[in-house]
């Protein structure tokens, strides 16, 4: 295996180049004004309510850190969001989640110090990538068809179609961060570090949940109780700090790939990323999802035929039976659904039953497959225990909440993101190519689990997710052809991982 080359540090164009100087005048007197202004709520509230007070100091230090260092947004996005994603709306802010929040407030804070940055007599000119337009068209052919086609049916919008109507807008503006602020190899592999470092965490609480072990379950039940429903927790199936375990799952999926493409690139700490690898493993198998245990056989044959080494399938192996050992209270728990009178999980028949009951009558009927039900994707119903009854089918989540228009949309997302991760993978630069493989099986599970769930959209892991497509073009040029073409000069040039793993698994 090679060394990689020397880490990029040269920031390359985002998604708006000014072409003057900025107006620094305006831009001080924006400062100066946002600091007075912050100085007197502050002083305010330490009056009034010391508590708001005690808030607000941090929200300040941290939008100060992230103006003058606007790659720490990245860090914090990537760093925070999967050990908060699992708090409700409510529970601590209220509308939000703490990492909805978070998001919210790095984009105010980075929009305004564009804008004292913007020249004073041009506005910015603005290039999407491919792989953009696509997530643009899916946002717009999930709100915006839907929503408009709701109307001319003469039905009400709910709150609830507003929340779902929102969600890859959201997952755009998660992306969009990551991907303006991060500008170097550095920051790139600082990322990716923090990705896997993260995960840890979450695969640790998830494997002492399902064992019960150091209390993790009475400290999950104080935050991470979706919908006030406690005994979730006490069930066999690691939630971890996402509250859900196949999204927990698939969060530790995608870090996996992270692990075993840095173990590939940084051979001196390949006892961390290689431990984290088999950690991950095991947090898998703890989340006890049949589709997780696919999605990680699928993600494993990914990175194989990506790589060009099918060692790699061997090398599950050993990694999945430790975990089936080490989890046999919780896989043996799941293995006993098939001992029931129909011979099939009772999840599994609820799971058709409800899609039979709930969803295909309708969005079978008349138009509705054209262009969608309704954003919303649960209807209420009493006699659940959350009061809700969740779409089980990522593609019967498509057709319910954007017709055709959001299940073509999906496809051209879908191919565009592979075009995208492989081109990387050939000639990009090296930590670059690190997250190209990780959004690479990220996209082939979604698009095989979605089968299952909409797991193109679960809290947590689709930030990940989403994170990583950010850092795939994070130091390449925007629209620039050279990202979907590769040729033998370039990927001669390169020292990428996939060149590694052939390398190290020659002899």
């Amino acid at each position: 295996m090679t060394a990689p080359q020397s880490l990029q540090t040269d920031p390359q164009p985002g998604m708006w180049r000014p072409t003057r100087p900025p107006a620094r005048g305006l831009g001080t007197l924006t400062i100066t004004g946002l600091g007075a202004a912050t100085a007197v709520a502050t002083g305010a509230a330490v009056a009034t309510h010391p508590l708001v007070a005690a808030g607000i100091l941090p929200m300040v230090l941290v939008g100060g850190l992230v103006w003058a260092r606007p790659h720490l947004a990245g860090y914090l996005i990537i760093g925070i969001t999967p050990l908060v994603a699992g708090i409700d709306r409510g529970t601590l802010l209220p509308v939000l989640r703490p990492n909805e929040a978070l998001v919210a407030f790095l984009a105010i804070v980075l929009l305004m110090r564009g804008l004292t940055r913007l020249p004073a007599d041009r506005l910015p000119r603005i290039t999407l990538h491919p792989v953009e337009w696509a997530i643009v068209l899916l946002a717009f052919a999930s709100s915006i068809v839907p929503v408009l086609w709701l109307t001319l049916r003469g039905q009400s919008l709910t709150a609830d179609d507003v929340s779902y109507a929102l969600v890859m807008w959201k997952y755009l503006g998660v992306y969009a961060l990551v991907r303006l602020t991060v500008t170097t190899q550095e920051h790139v592999r600082r990322c990716l570090w923090l990705s896997v470092s993260v995960a840890v965490i979450v695969a640790l609480v998830a494997i002492f949940q399902v064992m019960d072990l150091f209390n993790v379950r009475a400290l999950l039940a104080t935050l991470y109780v979706p919908f006030g429903h406690e005994a979730a927790i006490e069930l066999p199936r690691a939630s971890s700090t996402l509250a859900l375990p196949a999204a927990t799952a698939d969060l530790l999926i995608f870090n996996l790939v992270i692990a075993l493409g840095m173990c590939f690139t940084e051979r001196r700490n390949a006892l961390w990323y290689g431990s984290a690898a088999v950690l991950f493993v095991v947090g898998v198998f703890a989340a006890a999802e049949f589709s997780s245990a696919l999605g990680l056989l699928v993600v494993m044959i990914c990175v194989a035929v990506a790589l060009r080494v099918p060692s790699l399938m061997a090398s599950l192996l050993p990694a999945a039976g430790f975990a089936i050992i080490a989890m046999w209270p919780v896989v043996s728990h799941r293995l006993q659904g098939f001992e029931s009178v129909h011979g099939l999980p009772t999840s599994w028949l609820g799971r058709l039953h409800n899609l039979q009951t709930y969803f295909w009558p309708e969005l079978w009927s008349g138009p509705n497959m054209l262009l969608g039900v309704r954003p919303a994707a649960r209807v209420a119903v009493n006699s659940q225990v959350t009061g809700f009854v969740w779409i089980e089918s990522g593609y019967t989540w498509l057709l319910w909440g954007g017709g055709i228009p959001l299940l073509l949309a999906f496809g051209y997302f879908v191919v565009t993101t592979f075009r995208l991760t492989t081109a990387q993978l050939r000639v990009g630069p090296t930590y670059t190519q690190v997250a190209a493989l990780a959004a690479l099986g990220a996209v082939v599970v979604i698009s095989a689990l979605m089968v299952f769930d909409p797991h193109l959209t679960y809290r947590g892991s689709a930030d990940c997710f989403f994170a990583l497509l950010a850092l795939t073009v994070a130091t390449r040029s925007r629209g620039d052809p050279a990202e979907l073409k590769t040729t033998t000069h370039d990927s001669a040039q390169t020292g990428n991982c996939t060149h590694d793993g052939r390398e190290r698994h020659a002899g």
